[in-house]
């Protein structure tokens, strides 16, 4: 009996904890919850926590614990070190640029003010500019397949054009003066000897020297070049043996590698380069002993006069015989002579 009403008591108990137990559940459940968020944003604050390095050195975040590796460490202390050495870097440049005249200034980007950059200035400040290793490896290998290209389309399109006689001559001399007259005098004759004429492609002595070899039905080469001024290429070149250069160096040994005689006229500095290179490849053996022909001899008289008593007689710099490597004459006749002169000791064919 008494257990029976022991009975009935714990069942009539047993909703009342369970009630009880339920509404003290759902009184912790919030605190959980806040509990719970509060852990969360504790371990965002943790992921974005920062420690101070050295003063100026910036802030390094710390990552989350995730137990990683020591070569994980090691990684990151690595990539760590490179950004404090290039942080440091830049510091110093800045330092350097503080410290520097308002004049040195404008190589770093700096604009001057009523002192416009024009393009020596440019080509002065890139000469100088700092480049990064990526930054040079790509520029000096697109410059090399360039100088290829050239290379391969000056071989491909004169392997065969026969033998030739390079001249050369200022780009200003105008079609009535008359140098201009015996260049275009001296090409004809020369086709009519049976050469080819090969010019730098532009328009005065070089215009001369097409067109005469052009309206002779002589073989017409000409090796243009880009240039700010003056050079443009003109009408009196065959089609097929037109090349337009960017390098100087590229165009001079196609002057010199498929000539076999070289007339020079009047001229400025581009005339003066191509001469003393033909000079310097027939005295140091590095060509054949071509002939080279100089035409006036009013204009070239003051050069041999110096070489010869300045850079022969009192500084010794040539010998005696490297001035027979010159002829001076003054008519178109006598220049195509030296030509044939020097040829009728060999039999002329294709120079490739």
């Amino acid at each position: 009996m008494k257990n029976n009403e022991r009975d009935e008591n714990r069942k009539n108990q047993q909703p009342e904890n369970n009630n009880a137990g339920q509404s003290a559940g759902s009184e912790n459940r919030p605190e959980q919850e806040e509990n719970k968020i509060s852990g969360e944003e504790a371990g965002r604050q943790l992921d974005n926590m920062s420690i101070e390095l050295e003063p100026g050195e910036g802030k390094k975040h710390k990552g989350p614990i995730d137990g990683k590796s020591s070569a994980e460490k090691a990684h990151e202390e690595k990539i760590d070190k490179e950004g404090r050495s290039e942080r440091a870097a830049v510091r110093a440049k800045k330092v350097r640029k503080k410290n520097m005249p308002p004049s040195a200034l404008q190589g770093e980007g700096e604009t001057i003010v009523n002192k416009p950059v024009d393009e020596d200035e440019h080509l002065i400040r890139q000469a100088f500019a700092d480049h990064d290793w990526n930054e040079i490896k790509s520029s000096n290998s697109w410059a090399i397949f360039k100088v290829m290209s050239e290379f391969v389309e000056g071989f491909e399109k004169l392997a065969k054009i026969g033998p030739c006689v390079s001249i050369f001559g200022s780009a200003r001399t105008k079609n009535d003066h008359p140098y201009y007259k015996m260049a275009e005098e001296i090409a004809a004759k020369l086709v009519r000897h049976g050469y080819g004429v090969i010019t730098g492609g532009g328009p005065g002595i070089m215009e001369a020297g097409n067109k005469g070899a052009y309206e002779a039905g002589g073989k017409s080469v000409g090796l243009n070049i880009i240039l700010p001024f003056e050079q443009f290429d003109n009408p009196y070149i065959d089609a097929d043996k037109l090349i337009t250069f960017d390098h100087f160096f590229v165009r001079k040994v196609m002057f010199v590698k498929y000539a076999q005689g070289f007339i020079v006229m009047p001229g400025g500095f581009g005339t003066m380069d191509e001469l003393f290179e033909a000079l310097t490849l027939i005295q140091t053996k590095k060509i054949g002993r071509f002939p080279i022909v100089l035409v006036g001899s009013q204009y070239w008289s003051g050069l041999m006069g110096w070489i010869r008593d300045v850079m022969l007689k009192e500084e010794k710099n040539v010998n005696e015989e490297d001035l027979d490597l010159v002829n001076i004459v003054d008519t178109a006749s006598e220049a195509v002579k030296v030509i044939d002169d020097f040829y009728s000791r060999y039999l002329l064919s294709p120079n490739f």
